[in-house]
């Protein structure tokens, strides 16, 4: 057994889900040793991420665990197996972990799902507008860090502008379209790029205005990240010191539910791009 550092967010969830359907089946970590013929002390690095499982190992465990969901075990076969060594890699030590956490999780997504009031989703940023964004943070980066955080953030586009693009939907409040957080120009272009993309079949941008009527989601930012299987959906929301991963049962059952309500007071695409180009053409 090959025992791994600072496991990614993907491999501490694969622990999770080993933990969470052993827990399902009634089994203490010395029991689920036994069946396996192991020690206690390899389950429980296995589920703090610290081990990885191979294939045949985890489809034991899931027999033992009465796991009837093929689909789903498939899928965490697929996180145990996979060695890709991603793009992001490359900012391994330069960025912080999430960084690199959020990029594999979107990776490996099969949609993407973004509620935003005061910024710009990511995927949609112009480099100008990114930029503005990193270079406004307290206490200030170091220039060669703010561009590292660029880059990165351009190269996370590639989910929705590369060869195999996944469905993404964004709702946009009229704040963050509104708020120039860099020039007037550079707000007129980064206005221009959210239209041009959401021409895109695989794109749909939804626009909540100012004056509509009963609504209380302002507080609604979200990245809500689809998994393989929708027990493997996660969802990232901004924390006091860094992002933080949400990803029980519960709570993407609410996130779901909270992203269709937002999604229902938005405009529809057609109406919300002619919204935007009233908006880019104020400027």
């Amino acid at each position: 057994m090959v025992t791994k550092r600072e496991p990614s967010a993907r491999q501490m969830r694969l622990a999770v889900e080993l933990r969470r359907l052993r827990e399902a089946a009634g089994l203490t970590a010395r029991q689920a040793a036994a069946l396996l013929g192991v020690n206690s002390v390899q389950i429980s690095q296995i589920e703090s991420g610290v081990s990885g499982v191979s294939e045949k190992r985890l489809r034991s465990l899931a027999a033992h665990y009465a796991c009837m969901d093929e689909t789903f075990i498939d899928a965490l076969v697929a996180m145990a197996t996979d060695r890709t060594r991603g793009w992001w890699e490359d900012y391994r030590g330069g960025l912080p972990a999430s960084f690199l956490d959020i990029a594999e999780l979107e990776h490996h997504a099969t949609h993407r799902r973004d509620v935003e009031s005061l910024n710009i989703p990511g995927l949609l940023q112009t480099e100008d507008y990114a930029h503005a964004v990193f270079a406004y943070r307290v206490p200030e980066l170091p220039t060669a860090d703010t561009e590292m955080r660029v880059e990165h953030r351009m190269r996370r586009k590639v989910i929705i502008e590369g060869p195999a693009p996944i469905p993404y939907e964004a709702v946009i409040h009229e704040a963050a379209l509104r708020i120039r957080v860099g020039t007037r120009d550079s707000a007129r272009a980064q206005l221009m790029r959210v239209l041009a993309l959401s021409e895109a079949e695989h794109v749909t941008v939804r626009v909540i205005p100012f004056d509509l009527d009963g609504f209380a989601g302002a507080w609604s930012t979200m990245m809500y990240v689809g998994g393989i299987v929708p027990k493997l959906d996660t969802v990232v929301r901004d924390a006091p010191h860094g992002a933080a991963l949400v990803d029980s049962e519960a709570q993407l059952g609410s996130f779901r539910v909270l992203f269709r309500k937002v999604e229902e007071a938005s405009l529809e695409p057609e109406r919300s791009r002619d919204f935007i180009h009233r908006l880019a053409k104020e400027l």
